[in-house]
C-alpha cells in the first residue's frame, strides 16, 4: 500500500516544507500577504510536483519534466493575485518575486539538489532581511505617504505647502484642495525616501496648521 512512499520522498517533502516555511516566517514576521503557510504550501506542492513527475516518467515512460514545466505558469498566476496597484503605485513585487523564487526551490528539493535548495534559502532570506534593513537605514527605497494639512484663517495658503513640496524634490502623486468658511484642507500623496520624509516633517511642521500623515504604500514592496 505504501510502496510508492520510501525515505527519500519523505525527507525530501519535509525539507521542502522547512526551507518554505523559513522564507514564509520572514514574510509573516514583515507583515506581508504572502506569509507563513503560503510559502510553505507553495515550496512542498513544487517539491511533490516534480517528484511525481520524475516517479511517473520513470514508471510509465515520458518525458520526466512534463509534469513539472508547468509549475511555473501556475506560480505566475499565483505570483500575479499578490500584485496591487493603488493610488498609482505598482505594491506586491517583492512577495510575488519571492513565491517565484519558492516554487524554484521546491523544484530543486523535489529533483533531489538539496544541498542548492537550502544555499539558496539562505541567499532569499539574506536579501529579504539583511538588504531589506540597508534599504530602510539608508532611505534608498522609497514609499508613498499621504498628508493631510488644515489650516484656518489666511496663514497658511495651498501655494506655499506646494512650494515646499518641490523645494524638496519630491514626487506629488495627488493633490487636492478645499476651501470653506472652515479653512484651507489641502490632501495629497507624495513618493519620498525617509529622509525627504523627515524633512517635509520638519518643514510643514513649521506652518501653523494641523498636519496629518499616514503611509500609502510600505517602504518594501509586499
Amino acid at each position: 500500500m505504501l510502496h510508492d512512499l520510501n525515505i527519500y520522498i519523505v525527507g525530501r517533502l519535509l525539507l521542502a516544507a522547512l526551507l518554505g516555511g523559513l522564507i514564509g516566517l520572514e514574510r509573516e514576521l514583515s507583515h506581508k500577504p504572502a506569509g507563513l503557510r503560503t510559502n510553505m504550501l507553495i515550496c512542498l506542492g513544487s517539491a511533490l510536483f516534480t517528484v511525481i513527475s520524475y516517479q511517473m516518467a520513470g514508471e510509465f515512460g515520458g518525458d520526466h519534466t512534463r509534469i513539472a514545466a508547468q509549475i511555473i505558469p501556475g506560480i505566475g498566476f499565483i505570483g500575479a493575485g499578490v500584485v496591487i496597484r493603488e493610488r498609482g503605485t505598482i505594491i506586491g513585487i517583492t512577495s510575488a518575486a519571492t513565491i517565484f523564487v519558492v516554487a524554484s526551490i521546491g523544484m530543486a528539493v523535489g529533483s533531489g539538489m538539496g544541498v542548492t535548495a537550502i544555499f539558496a534559502t539562505l541567499l532569499i532570506l539574506a536579501s529579504l532581511v539583511i538588504l531589506g534593513k540597508i534599504e530602510e537605514r539608508l532611505g534608498l527605497h522609497a514609499r508613498v505617504v499621504n498628508y493631510r494639512v488644515t489650516a484656518t484663517g489666511t496663514t497658511v495658503s495651498a501655494d506655499r505647502v506646494r512650494g515646499i513640496v518641490e523645494e524638496l524634490r519630491i514626487s506629488i502623486r495627488r493633490w487636492h484642495t478645499h476651501q470653506d468658511e472652515m479653512g484651507l484642507t489641502i490632501d495629497f500623496d507624495v513618493e519620498l525616501t525617509v529622509q525627504q520624509e523627515r524633512d517635509l516633517a520638519a518643514r510643514l511642521g513649521s506652518l501653523s496648521a494641523r498636519v496629518d500623515s499616514r503611509p500609502v504604500s510600505p517602504i518594501t514592496p509586499l
